[in-house]
């Protein structure tokens, strides 16, 4: 059986911010790959560059004040170095983004359809009545009541829950090779987080979608991802199958991680409850 391709391919990719002292390193010589229909869950404290990757791979950040070298391959093709219009073309058709605040990822001015079908028309030949049935499916896809209200509706009109599921629905309406979430359940209640990470699921299984998931939540990257990399001070520490990190965890750092995890003890709780 012939091994399946990596979608994404990451190699020795280096991320520096200019400063008073001279360039900082912020990411040093990150190596990983996304494959299809498997989720890679991306771990480590604030701080510790998981961010900046993401950006660094959307090619998003700042060329004037951040050097980013190495190679980012999609499908084989050079990312790093891209020009922005090409870009452009890339960013939510064959690569969709999850951001963290998803209020951060609309307009407040335009309704939810009006950005919705413009991010479908800019990247197919679709009519502007196609685009609506489209983002209509897209939304009846994610569990929401009467879509075609909630395309009327401004970003401040929706809770948090909804609109982190708006943006999954527009990320995935066009069945982007590659989905980037970042802390996606961040933010979000307990019921709407469970939400939210079975659209992940189906997605992944349904349309065959790498993902890179992106959290601080264990208990999350636990649920989901295939493959864990944990990430401190800018490089990836340790990286294995999900099973084998969290049961035999090689680094110090991700053992401190683990042992940081709130325990419930059943049975101590349980026995409470006994009259």
């Amino acid at each position: 059986m012939e091994k399946q391709r990596n979608v994404l391919q990451v190699n020795g990719l280096n991320v520096a911010v200019k400063s008073a002292q001279g360039m900082l390193p912020l990411v040093q010589n990150l190596q990983f790959e996304l494959k299809p229909g498997k989720i890679l869950g991306l771990v480590g404290e604030s701080g510790s560059g998981k961010t900046i990757t993401s950006m660094a791979l959307l090619q998003l950040l700042n060329q004037k004040t951040m050097n980013v070298e190495g190679s980012i391959q999609l499908h084989g093709r050079e990312l790093n170095g891209l020009k922005e219009k090409e870009m452009r073309g890339i960013r939510g058709k064959d690569i969709g983004f999850i951001m963290q605040n998803p209020m951060n990822a609309f307009t407040p001015v335009y309704t939810i359809g009006n950005q919705f079908v413009e991010t479908i028309r800019i990247h197919t030949k679709l009519s502007k009545k196609q685009a609506i049935d489209l983002a209509i499916a897209s939304l009846e896809k994610m569990n929401l009541q009467e879509p075609s209200k909630i395309m009327k509706m401004y970003p401040f009109q929706l809770s948090g829950g909804m609109l982190q599921r708006v943006m999954i629905a527009i990320s995935m309406c066009l069945r982007p090779s590659v989905v980037i979430a970042d802390e996606p359940t961040t933010a979000l209640d307990v019921t709407t987080q469970l939400q939210v990470l079975r659209e992940l699921d189906r997605l992944r299984t349904e349309c065959g979608t790498a993902i890179l998931l992106i959290s601080h939540d264990l208990g999350v990257i636990s649920e989901l991802a295939d493959e864990v990399a944990v990430m401190q001070k800018g490089r990836i520490v340790e990286k294995a199958d999900v099973y084998r990190l969290f049961d035999h965890p090689q680094h110090d750092y991700t053992k401190k991680l683990l042992q940081a995890r709130p325990v419930l003890s059943v049975n101590e709780e349980l026995s409470k409850l006994v009259i």
